[in-house]
């Protein structure tokens, strides 16, 4: 097993965790908690930007946001499905770094990936803590799984404030020009959603998100299990 992480957050692609939670990334890094990023796919049914430069700006963001560990399954984009065989990779993945905290993508968007990441992360956070499940690799019981927003947003249940980090998660999504940026030096560079105003969105619900609690910005969450608390006051 690898040194054990604090935090291990799953995407579909490189970028998910970064414009669902970049902030609240840096902000435990700055903490010094190790975070560790897990992309399941190299993204290459995207239609802007090829495989090797996805991962150089993976590579990059990484840098900026700070993150003890980066890997990618090399699953299937636009291929994943239910199985097995996906779910063993993301429990094994959660055995090798034993993180107390995972993050997957919310399980409502309008990209069937970050649906079927959700699906894959939660069941497989539930078979990591079964010892007679791939019984070759030591059982790791995750205390918290928690969901971002990714493209939709949800009702969260709780948020982090970003304020102090804002400006850093934005350096972060700017390392995917390929994704980004409208002005492609690639012949075949074609209009999409994210490359048309997508990070001032981000910026936008970032900073509605804070307005709830009265800060400038915040990114949200939601988890299936209620929190417990000793008391109210």
């Amino acid at each position: 097993m690898s040194e054990a992480l604090d935090i291990l957050v799953f995407g579909a692609h490189a970028d998910d965790a970064e414009i669902g939670m970049g902030g609240t990334i840096i902000k435990h890094v700055k903490q010094g908690y190790r975070v560790g990023i897990c992309d399941l796919t190299y993204a290459e049914m995207s239609s802007n930007g090829t495989v090797e430069r996805r991962k150089q700006e993976a590579e990059a963001a990484a840098s900026v946001l700070g993150l003890s560990m980066r890997s990618n399954l090399g699953l299937p984009d636009r291929g994943l499905f239910h199985t097995p065989q996906h779910i063993d990779a993301i429990t094994a993945e959660i055995r090798r770094h034993a993180p107390r905290i995972v993050f997957a993508p919310y399980w409502e968007d309008r990209h069937p990936d970050h649906v079927a990441c959700s699906k894959l992360v939660e069941d497989a956070v539930f078979n990591a803590k079964l010892r007679r499940y791939m019984p070759d690799k030591p059982a790791v019981l995750v205390e918290q799984l928690y969901f971002y927003f990714i493209n939709d947003m949800g009702k969260a249940d709780l948020m982090v404030d970003i304020t102090a980090e804002q400006e850093m998660k934005e350096q972060a999504l700017l390392c995917y020009r390929s994704q980004f940026e409208s002005t492609m030096d690639e012949e075949e560079a074609v209009s999409t959603p994210l490359n048309q105003g997508y990070i001032e969105r981000v910026r936008s619900r970032d900073k509605l998100t804070g307005q709830r609690r009265l800060v400038p910005f915040a990114e949200g969450f939601a988890t299936r299990s209620p929190f417990l608390v000793d008391k109210f006051m």
